[in-house]
C-alpha cells in the first residue's frame, strides 16, 4: 500500500488508558484512517520505544523521517496505578495467544505402545549392528602381522 508513492505516508500510534490505537494516512490527504484499535492492552513501565526501517527485502527503501513522542498526563485512581505497576510482560485482555496455554493431550494407549515397541526394535537393531562391527574389528586386529 505504501510503495512507490509521490507523497509521504504517516502513522500514529496511541496508547491511552490500556487502549492501543493505530491510525494511518497513506493517501496524502491529511485524513486519518483507523488501522487497528485494541482495548485491554497492558504494557509494562520502563521500556523504550524503538523503530526500524529494515524490511528484510533489499528492494524496498523505507525512511523514517521523524518521530514525535508525547507523554500524556492521565488521571488514575490508586487501584489503576497499582495494577499498572504489577504488569511485567505485555498482555492483552481476552486474547489468547496460540500455543501458550494449550494443555497437552495425553497419549493414547496405542500410540504409547507403538513408541515403546519401535524404540525397543531400534535398540535391538543398534545392539546387533554394534556386535557385528565389534566382531569385524576383532578379526581385523588378529590379522595384523608385526
Amino acid at each position: 500500500m505504501v510503495r512507490n508513492l509521490d507523497h509521504d505516508t504517516f502513522l500514529v500510534i496511541r496508547y491511552v488508558k490500556r487502549r492501543l490505537t493505530v491510525m494511518i494516512d497513506i493517501d496524502g490527504k491529511h485524513e486519518w484512517r483507523d488501522c487497528i484499535d485494541v482495548p485491554g492492552v497492558r504494557l509494562p513501565r520502563g521500556y523504550y520505544f524503538g523503530t526500524s526501517s529494515v524490511t528484510g527485502d533489499l528492494s524496498d527503501n523505507h525512511d523514517i523521517i521523524s518521530l514525535k513522542l508525547f507523554q500524556l498526563t492521565v488521571e488514575r485512581t490508586p487501584e489503576e496505578e497499582k495494577r499498572d505497576r504489577e504488569v511485567f510482560l505485555p498482555v492483552v485482555d481476552n486474547l489468547k495467544l496460540p500455543g501458550l496455554e494449550a494443555p497437552l493431550e495425553p497419549m493414547s494407549g496405542l500410540a504409547l505402545f507403538l513408541i515403546v515397541f519401535f524404540s525397543l526394535v531400534a535398540l535391538v537393531f543398534a545392539i546387533v549392528i554394534g556386535v557385528i562391527v565389534y566382531n569385524k574389528w576383532q578379526e581385523q586386529s588378529r590379522k595384523h602381522f608385526y
